[in-house]
């Protein structure tokens, strides 16, 4: 059994686009997208990766991987309102929500790095 925390992240990147995914360790995960290197991903070496926006734990790995899904399949301008506030109630009746615990932008550094 995972008991592991896993966390579903949205980074902007400097073209103003957003890449969303999962991490373990969102501070560890935030400083591979922004080095460039193997252990960022695909997208986040060709579009430069900047700080995270968004945030939320959850409880296991599945529900971290049901929830980048779903944010995947959303516009734009709904990412940017979760970014906003962190508020899934755009993903009613295809998530449960109440799983998921936002953590706020103020509650890390302004480099995306996370204060432990």
């Amino acid at each position: 059994m995972d008991n592991k925390i896993y966390y579903t992240y949205m980074i902007r990147c400097e073209d103003n686009s957003l890449y969303t995914g999962i991490t373990t360790d969102p501070q560890r995960r935030q400083q591979e997208h922004s080095s460039g290197g193997d252990k960022a991903a695909r997208y986040t070496r060709t579009h430069k990766a900047g700080k995270i926006e968004a945030l939320w734990k959850s409880g296991n790995r599945s529900a971290a991987s049901r929830l980048e899904y779903y944010i995947k399949t959303l516009r734009k301008d709904q990412k940017e309102r979760l970014c906003a506030d962190g508020d899934l109630s755009v993903l009613e009746g295809r998530l449960c929500c109440e799983q998921y615990t936002f953590v706020p932008a103020d509650s890390f550094g302004t480099d995306g790095g996370f204060g432990r």
